[in-house]
Order: structure tokens, then sequence, then C-alpha cells
């Protein structure tokens, strides 16, 4: 009984984590389409950073809110204080399990299911940020071989790849 009661509340934090994870990375996908959208050629290395800045905080939020909906369950039914349960969940969360302030024994299992539900989540928000920077440095890519053309032959427009010597070279 104790056991299908604490497998219980794993299954269902688990799939409103996940939940609240996938709504949160849409709207940020949904966001991210308008500021990368493919008719906006430069965006720059401060609007590039500033970019990078937004997403981390809202990731950071996303993750809190995460954090709050575990120490909203331990809270609950395990400790007397949103102090101890905030810290608790962001302690197994984020892997760090510190040890000073456990789980009562009959929810035990739920802190090492909140870790790999944490370290879940926040490979998914990595790989996101990965996929953006990656999109960003093609982008600039982009932008920069457009601006590099041969004149001299004759045909406007095409691009070629010099090394980067040979554009400084003024006999290239």
């Amino acid at each position: 009984m104790i056991f299908t009661r604490e497998a219980s509340a794993a299954v269902a934090l688990v799939t409103l984590t996940l939940s609240l994870q996938c709504a949160g990375m849409a709207a940020l996908i949904s966001w991210g389409r308008t500021i990368l959208a493919p008719d906006v050629h430069r965006i720059g290395p401060v609007r590039s950073a500033l970019l990078m800045v937004r997403l981390m905080t809202a990731f950071i939020s996303l993750h809190v809110l995460e954090m709050l909906l575990w120490a909203g369950f331990y809270r609950w039914f395990c400790f007397p204080s949103w102090e101890s349960a905030f810290y608790f969940s962001a302690a197994s969360y984020a892997t760090v399990g510190y040890g000073d302030v456990v789980l009562p024994q009959i929810w035990r299992t739920l802190g090492p299911v909140e870790s790999i539900s944490g370290v879940l989540m926040c490979g998914l928000s990595a790989s996101f940020l990965f996929a953006i920077v990656t999109r960003l440095v093609e982008r600039e890519t982009r932008v920069s071989d457009a601006h590099v053309t041969d004149a001299g032959d004759g045909s406007h427009g095409v691009r070629i790849r010099l090394p980067i010597w040979r554009l400084s070279n003024g006999n290239s």
C-alpha cells in the first residue's frame, strides 16, 4: 500500500514536471521563432548576448517553478515549513542532495525520482540553449559569407569562400 501511494505520487509529480517543462519550452520556441525568423539577417553580438540572457532567465524561472511544484507536495505531506520543503526540493532537483534534511521513510523514494527528473529537465534546457547558440553562429556565418563576393569575374553576387589571410591580402 505504501509503495503504491509513493509510486502514484512519483508518477503524478514527474508527469506534471514534464508537462511544465514542455509547455515552457514550447512557449520559448514560439517566442524564439519570431526573433530568429529567416527574414532577420543579422542580430549582432549584443542582441545575441541579450537573447541568451533572456533565455537563461526564462529557463531558470521554469526550473524554479518545477522545484516549487515538488516543494508544494513536500510541504503538504512531508515537512512543516515551506523553507524546508523548498530547500529539500532544490537540493534534490539539482542533484546536490546534502542529506541534512531528509524525507519521512514512507516518501523517501521521491528524492531520487526528483533528482532524475531534474537532471533530465536541465538536459532539455541545455540542449535547447545549445541549439539556439548553434543557430546564432550559423546565422552570423551566413551573413558574413554573403558579404564576401568576387566582383572581378563579372558574375555579381556569387559567393566564394576565401581564407581570412586571402581577404586581408590585397592581391588575392
